[in-house]
């Protein structure tokens, strides 16, 4: 491509709105332009990378087995209405009828579509399994699209269903999926995390996330600092404690503490350890058929995790609770207690388990109960509640868990039959009996890991594309292209990279020498051929992007020189 011909309107100016590197630098240096709130069009750079990262993973996911088919964008929301999730889904889902008055729906992800389309042509355990993949726009109506394409209404995402005979071999191919997108992403340039993380509204269990580390990142994810482990902070688990402080010594008993309704003043008025109490988290669970107030205890020192407690009460959503509404419901603000506790249900984190010699509310305005044992509860309901914290041990080695910021490209479950079976999707088993596809789905973001790949190789000057992303690895700029010689050097370096399938672009514009070299630094180019006036002396310059060090080398090398760097 020659950059006096390509449509490449780059600009000194941001938009308005943005905050995000990958936001300013995709727009300002041409790859993409807004239509409207999280709506974008891909220029001929954005659309040359899109291209490059959909065909890693066409590369991968064929390579995996993983066959691509192309579903209908428009679904009928009949198949949603049967898997039960037009309604789960909320106001994201964008509904419109057709002029026959038939509702449908935009496809923000595509299990009930692809669950139809295998039903009833999949009918035997000898067709399984079955990996079926698309790369498809999707649209998710947001409610506040920001940060470019990070976080759009409009996106191209990869989404992936696996279909099987059993539990074993679900886990065989989540396994091979989480492999193939770590090739993916490695193949990508990109440093990431796998994560453990919740299922969220998608459903099924086994979820992982993959993760860019990023510093603009939205997500906090826990890693080790010694092994591979990663877990979003939602579902970051922990070791056990070994630095547990000396125990109160104190028989089961009531005392009086005026005014003392925090953990802090707890530990203080008792001269205890903070681990020796027990913290009370009132929240309210929100259910499909209404709500409920639950209390969650913790140890004093611990952290309740919301969305754990969301999946412990197998609820919707959480919400807080005004002191107000604990009091018309009989409780006492400030000195909630477990024992005798028969107004509201209780849960308690898994570190609670069998402790003894703890403080805790005793439902009574102004009083706590001491050497309490845990073990009186015997139908207590105990479940992982707390948030992990920088500094705790990682649950599969001696390493210590870090807080990084990561973005989430890529998201797989093992998703069991949770659309099977309300969908009704069935196999003839050995035995000539009916049963559900077990399933599972693989998702990864295809926009996304534009602007996340942005977010993780940028500087003040602007993108910084890795090998396979780039939307060219060089570009040879002319410096003077009246200088007939530098324009036919180039001109003749151009064609010999082009014919060895070199992804290359001749910048002969007629401009300044400073603005081709600030629009090379803004687009992100690996390498840049510089020809200028060293021409003369039989040298031109080589300038890589990642970091702006430039090599002097001989005209007549060049060539060989380039193809080096990119072996």
């Amino acid at each position: 491509m020659r950059f006096s011909q390509a449509f490449i309107p780059t600009t000194k100016e941001a938009p308005s709105d943005a905050q995000l590197a990958s936001h300013i630098f995709l727009a300002r240096a041409g790859f993409t332009s807004q239509v409207a709130a999280g709506l974008y069009n891909y220029l001929p750079l954005g659309k040359r990378v899109l291209k490059n990262i959909e065909n890693v993973i066409n590369e991968e996911m064929t390579a995996s087995g993983a066959q691509e088919v192309d579903l209908s964008f428009v679904t009928p929301a009949d198949l949603w209405a049967e898997s039960g999730r037009i309604e789960k889904f909320g106001k994201e889902l964008l509904r419109f009828r057709d002029r026959k008055e038939n509702l449908f729906v935009l496809g923000p992800t595509h299990e009930e579509m692809m669950v139809n389309l295998v039903r009833n042509r999949v009918t035997s355990y000898k067709q399984l399994p079955l990996n079926l993949y698309q790369i498809k726009t999707k649209f998710r109506d947001e409610a506040r699209p920001r940060f470019g394409l990070m976080r759009g209404r409009e996106f191209v995402m990869k989404d992936g269903y696996s279909f099987h005979a059993n539990e074993e071999d679900l886990d065989r191919e989540f396994d091979a999926m989480e492999a193939a997108y770590k090739r993916i992403l490695e193949r990508l340039g990109l440093e990431f995390r796998v994560v453990e993380a919740d299922s969220g509204a998608i459903g099924g269990s086994g979820s992982k996330e993959l993760m860019v580390i990023a510093d603009s990142g939205e997500d906090t994810i826990a890693i080790c600092d010694s092994c591979e482990y990663g877990a979003n902070v939602e579902a970051a688990k922990r070791s056990d404690r070994q630095d547990i402080p000396a125990a109160p010594e104190a028989d089961f008993n009531k005392f009086q503490t005026p005014g003392v309704t925090s953990i802090e003043a707890l530990a203080a008025f008792f001269k205890v350890d903070p681990y020796y109490t027990m913290k009370c988290v009132a929240k309210r669970l929100i259910y499909e058929d209404g709500d409920q107030v639950v209390l969650f205890f913790l140890r004093g020192d611990d952290e309740l995790q919301e969305v754990k407690a969301v999946n412990a009460a197998e609820a919707l959503d959480i919400a807080d609770v005004s002191e107000e509404e604990l009091t018309a419901l009989g409780l006492v603000p400030g000195f909630m207690g477990p024992l005798d506790m028969d107004k509201v249900p209780c849960v308690f984190d898994t570190g609670l388990k069998d402790a003894k010699q703890l403080i805790c509310g005793a439902n009574e305005k102004d009083y706590h109960y001491v050497g309490v044992d845990m073990s009186v509860l015997k139908d207590a309901l105990f479940k992982d509640l707390y948030s992990a914290r920088e500094g705790d041990g990682c649950p599969n080695c001696n390493g210590k868990l870090h807080y990084r910021k990561g973005i989430e490209v890529g998201h797989i479950f093992k998703l069991g039959t949770t659309y099977s079976k309300p969908l009704k999707a069935e196999f003839l088993n050995e035995k000539g009996q009916s049963e559900p596809f077990v399933m599972g789905t693989y998702g990864m973001g295809v926009s996304r890991l534009i602007a996340a790949t942005v977010e993780q190789h940028h500087d003040e000057k602007g993108c910084i594309w890795t090998r396979e992303t780039a939307p060219y690895l060089v570009n040879v700029m002319v410096s003077n292209i009246k200088d007939e010689a530098q324009l036919d050097f180039g001109e003749e370096l151009y064609v010999k990279l082009k014919t060895a399938g070199v992804e290359v672009i001749l910048d002969d514009r007629k401009e300044r020498f400073g603005f081709k070299m600030k629009d090379a630094e803004l687009i992100g180019f690996p390498y840049t051929v510089i020809v200028g006036k060293e021409l003369e002396n039989g040298n031109v310059q080589i300038v890589e992007r990642a970091t702006l060090e430039k090599s002097e080398v001989t005209a007549a090398s060049v060539f060989d020189a380039i193809m080096d760097r990119l072996k």
